[in-house]
């Protein structure tokens, strides 16, 4: 551990108990600091944010409630940071794996606003989420030997439960991998 502080002295850089604050935040370095519109921007060039999010993590790396707002403020105005897109974004994305419940509460977690959720969700229709949900279905059954409705309720009906579909959709998906594994292969 000595060698790693004096290499960081040597850097210029502050050793780790130096970066933070007395609040656990890290500490806005005054010469040559990054300031936290351009921080944000590096951040959603990596990924999408929400705009909770994005505020959650500027706030973690030191910067004051007024700059914050106004980087936020440029961002809108920019364009660059939109939750309901964010949204609509995300359930396109991962509904081919999650059904509309483990979405919205994704979305919920991140800090979208309930009816940018919502209109997100909406858009995400009983038909496109019975495909999803057959597709995982028949995955799920492929490495199961052949079972019975029931058993596959009870195995693979509980994995999409989890994964946010809703039972009525989990049936559905349940009944037509089941069907289509009795009937003969066509050649």
């Amino acid at each position: 551990m000595q060698r790693k502080r004096s290499r960081d002295r040597q850097a210029g850089r502050a050793s780790p108990a130096r970066r933070f604050n007395g609040n656990g935040l890290r500490a806005q370095a005054t010469a040559g600091a990054v300031n936290p519109l351009s921080r944000a921007i590096g951040l959603l060039a990596r990924r999408a944010h929400s705009r909770s999010e994005l505020r959650r993590k500027l706030r973690m790396k030191g910067y004051e409630a007024e700059a914050i707002d106004t980087a936020m403020a440029r961002l809108a105005e920019l364009g660059y940071i939109d939750d309901q897109a964010f949204a609509r974004e995300l359930v396109r994305r991962r509904g081919a794996l999650r059904g509309p419940l483990a979405l919205s509460a994704e979305l919920a977690a991140r800090g979208v606003d309930r009816a940018d959720v919502e209109a997100a969700i909406a858009e995400f229709d009983p038909e496109a989420q019975l495909l999803s949900a057959t597709r995982l279905a028949e995955r799920l059954y492929a490495r199961k030997p052949q079972i019975g409705y029931r058993a596959m309720l009870d195995g693979v009906g509980a994995k999409l439960l989890r994964r946010g579909f809703t039972a009525t959709i989990v049936r559905a998906a349940c009944r037509s991998v089941l069907a289509e594994a009795a009937q003969p292969p066509e050649d």
